[in-house]
Formats: C-alpha cells, structure tokens, sequence
C-alpha cells in the first residue's frame, strides 16, 4: 500500500471516482488509487484457515470476488490446495494480479491452480458440477451499493454447493447496535445481520462454524477494531 498520503485523503480520492458502473473500479487501478490493497495476506484469513477449528476440504475449487491484486487468491491455491479463481471487475487489476503470481515463483503445480479473470461477479456463471467448495469475501462485499447486496446474497447461493463454506471478512465491522453506521462509501458499513439477511434471502441455508474478532495485535493498523471474521457453511 502507498504510504505518500494519509488513508483519509486516498478513500476521499476513490469515492470522487468511484460510481455503480463496475468499470470505475478500473480507473482506480490505473491511477493507483487502491487505499484498501494493503499489500500482504490478510492476518484474519490466514489464522481461520491455519486453525484447524474449520475443517476446509483440501482441494476442490475455490473462488474470490473483487480480488485485486490476489494475495488472498495465491494463499489460499497454497494452503488449502484449491482451484482458485480470482475475479475482479478491473483488467488493470487482474493485470497487477497476474504479475504478483509470476513473481511468486511458485512450483508449477501450484500455479497452475489459479487463475485471474476480469469479470462482473453478479453475471458469473458456472455449471452444476462447477460449484464452489470455498468462497472468500473481504471488501467486496463493503465496495458494492448496499442496494446490491440481496444481488450479492442471491449470486453468492448460486456459486456455493452445498456443503461449501464461505469466508466473510467484514471490514470495516459496525455493530448493529451502533447509531452511527458508515453511511458513505465505498467501503459501506457491513456488521453481521447485513450479511445473514442477504445470504438467508438468497435462497439457503447457512450455518456459522467460526465467527471471531481478531487480536487487534494480529491486525494491519487501518483494521484494528473493525474486523470480523465469520465462516459459514451452506447446508
């Protein structure tokens, strides 16, 4: 993450360009305004899937909306074995993504297990027998209008199989009881019922097998105090 401007100043830059049309997302890329890249794996993800409270299938396939430049993406291909795809609704950034992966040098057998592709997640399609095992959401969620998230629910049930989990990393994580939610974005506000009311709506039903608050200690500065982290399991 470019540290020449304060955070403030750089999500104020990206809500002066941001606009419904996923192709805005694309002029951030190329202007490098990307104030939510924060240039690593996120601490959350890696101690859900490393602590062995969740059994996660190794192998099958994996999928990760809005992946900027994928370092979710390439962890997960690594750590769980999975057939990862990585989408973004920028060009730009699947470019940066791609680049990422060839400068990771990783076994061949490794890289071939994922993929990055630009695409608009809400008109992703895939066969029956294409279903995700996994699928990871961190920002995306919080970048979409809050008017698009029964959509967000609803594609979200149609990606997963049953059995699959999906990964909520919610930030930044308003309780429900606050009186003051983020009203402005992108990123919008999310807390926990945002996300069972959609995903519930959407046509399944979902179980929580995790649901934490991170060590602020564990946390990249921007986050601390505002993540939660949620696993749930389609059944």
């Amino acid at each position: 993450m470019s540290t020449d401007h304060p955070l403030g100043t750089r999500v104020g830059d990206m809500r002066a360009i941001i606009t419904e049309d996923p192709q805005s997302w694309d002029i951030l890329w190329k202007q490098k305004v990307t104030p939510w890249d924060s240039g690593e794996i996120q601490p959350p993800l890696r101690q859900v899937v490393e602590g062995g409270n969740v059994p996660f299938a190794k192998g099958g396939r994996a999928l990760v909306p809005g992946c900027g430049r994928g370092y979710d993406t390439i962890y997960l291909a690594l750590a769980l074995g999975t057939d990862t795809i990585g989408l973004d609704a920028s060009v730009t950034a699947v470019e940066a993504a791609n680049e990422l992966l060839q400068s990771e040098l990783l076994n061949p057998d490794v890289a071939s297990k994922i993929h990055f592709e630009a695409a608009d997640f809400f008109k992703y399609e895939v066969p029956e027998d294409g279903k995700f095992d996994l699928i990871y959401d961190y920002t995306f969620f919080v970048a979409i209008p809050p008017s698009k998230r029964p959509l967000w629910g609803s594609q979200i049930n149609s990606l997963i199989k049953t059995g699959g989990y999906l990964i909520t990393l919610m930030f930044p994580h308003v309780p429900s009881h606050d009186p003051q939610p983020y009203t402005a974005g992108p990123p919008f506000y999310s807390n926990f019922t945002s996300y069972e009311e959609v995903l519930r709506a959407g046509g399944g039903e979902w179980q929580v097998v995790s649901d934490k608050i991170p060590d602020d200690h564990t946390l990249l500065d921007p986050h601390k105090g505002k993540d939660r982290i949620v696993v749930w399991k389609k059944t």
